[in-house]
């Protein structure tokens, strides 16, 4: 028997779940296909959430780590050292227990909403229709539109094998059950960064080795240059400019040869090598060529209000491509998208993102927060740009929490002043950088920013240093 409801969802994951939501708040009758046992994908799983609470866990540690700093004696009445270290079996079990609150936390807005969750794997069936099979089998048909949120998984590059055992992916990286001597991370993406922090503060010997020439390429080149300062001095080791060119699980090692950016040959002997060199779409299993939806390198090509090339059939994050572009694989971007398609489809009221405007978030130490251009995009597209920059070490927020490093810098149009682009790197970033989203949302000027009354003492005063800093007029430096 064919149920039927008005929007049909496949992949429960933070684009699909929202999406979900929205329809259902909005008076849709809604069913979710999700194959795994758990609700919120790839996210909640296995990506922003865990390896947010490892670092969480690791920030706990540095602050143990620095107890003299802070007037804390740890040791025994005698007043004798005692080593601190971290125990990786508690944290793996409060790392879970924060995820499974979380899920279950999906699991009841679902109750909540009347959505009806279908355990199983999908497969498109033409004409609104989905067969479930893998677990509840069924035969469902959307009245009104099915909605693509299949998401992405890690991927490898040619000539190194993923084996989950010693050549790990990110999915691997936060169950290890202790603590490595060594890690080498291929990659210096957002998981690349965040992943050898977390070893490097638990106490592995870290090395990166990224393809490109500076370290989270996509971020401005000045607050690449902070991070790799920043970890040679937590004795992270970075190679730029380097290909790995063979990985090979001996047992108890991986032997990694890499090719260096001025010829050399570097030899690593590793407990684990990660490799995070991205993340690619998860559409093969939807049998998309049995109704003809149009694949572009495994991502479903849409529109600016993720419509497919089928009537009836949406897309939604990391398993999308909007052509020209560019598309950010982030949990937020997936669920506002969500939130875009399910409003479209009720006919309700909604707009296309302006994806200039999404902030990134990078959770590595020092954090990374911005949204915008970079100075060099800026000046790629025309802007005369100008620029303004403030480091945290001022402040006198950052000295109390003895956390120094790092910067505040606006890109800023000189013609309008208009702001383009915020960057930084320092302590809480990722929760500053939601000002700068606010202010480029709106098309704020630096000028509005300077008059923006910032509380005292806090770090966001950089953001408003900096602003001032752009008209060459920062108060406190």
């Amino acid at each position: 028997m064919t149920r039927e409801y008005d929007v049909i969802v496949i992949g429960a994951g933070t684009g699909g779940y929202v999406a979900a939501i929205r329809a259902a708040q909005l008076g849709l009758s809604v069913a979710v296909v999700e194959k795994q046992s758990a609700l919120g994908g790839t996210c909640l799983l296995w990506g922003c959430i865990p390896t947010k609470a490892l670092l969480e866990h690791a920030h706990a540690l540095k602050v143990v780590q620095g107890a003299k700093q802070w007037g804390v004696t740890l040791g025994d009445p005698s007043g004798a050292p005692v080593p601190v270290s971290i125990d990786m079996a508690q944290v793996q079990t409060r790392k879970d227990r924060v995820v499974t609150g979380l899920t279950k936390g999906v699991e009841f807005l679902f109750k909540k909403n009347k959505i009806d969750w279908i355990k199983g794997t999908a497969r498109l069936a033409g004409n609104g229709g989905v067969d479930v099979y893998e677990g509840d089998t069924a035969t469902l048909r959307a009245r009104k539109e099915i909605i693509v949120a299949t998401g992405s998984a890690p991927r490898s590059v040619p000539g190194i094998e993923i084996d989950r055992t010693r050549i790990i992916s990110s999915d691997e990286a936060i169950h290890l059950k202790r603590v490595p001597a060594s890690l080498a991370v291929m990659g210096s993406g957002a998981v690349g960064v965040e992943f050898a922090s977390i070893y490097r503060r638990f106490g592995s010997e870290v090395t990166i080795l990224e393809l490109l020439p500076r370290l989270v390429p996509v971020e401005d080149a000045a607050v690449s240059a902070e991070l790799e300062k920043s970890f040679r001095k937590q004795g992270i080791t970075s190679y730029t400019g380097a290909t790995v060119t063979s990985a090979r699980n001996v047992g108890d090692h991986v032997e990694v040869v890499a090719r260096l950016a001025d010829g050399r040959e570097q030899r690593l002997s590793v407990e684990y090598l990660l490799v995070a060199t991205g993340r690619g779409p998860v559409s093969g299993g939807l049998d998309a060529e049995r109704v003809g939806l149009e694949i572009e390198r495994g991502y479903i090509k849409v529109d600016a209000m993720y419509r497919t090339n089928v009537p009836g059939i949406s897309a939604v994050g990391d398993v999308i491509t909007l052509g020209a572009t560019p598309h950010p694989q982030l949990a937020h971007v997936s669920s506002a998208e969500g939130v875009v398609a399910a409003e479209r489809i009720a006919g309700h009221e909604t707009r296309a993102i302006n994806y200039d405007h999404v902030p990134g978030c990078t959770y590595c130490d020092p954090e990374i927060g911005s949204v915008g251009l970079t100075e060099a995009e800026a000046q790629e597209r025309g802007y005369d740009v100008r620029v303004g920059t403030f480091p945290f070490g001022v402040l006198g927020r950052a000295k109390m929490a003895m956390e120094t490093d790092g910067f505040v810098k606006i890109v800023a149009d000189r013609k309008y002043d208009e702001v383009l682009g915020v960057h930084m790197i320092g302590s809480r970033s990722t929760e500053l950088v939601a000002e700068a989203t606010i202010a480029l949302r709106l098309e704020a000027t630096v000028e509005e920013l300077i008059r923006t009354i910032h509380a005292h003492p806090t770090m966001a005063e950089a953001v408003g240093e900096a602003a001032h800093a752009t008209h060459g007029a920062a108060i406190h430096s």
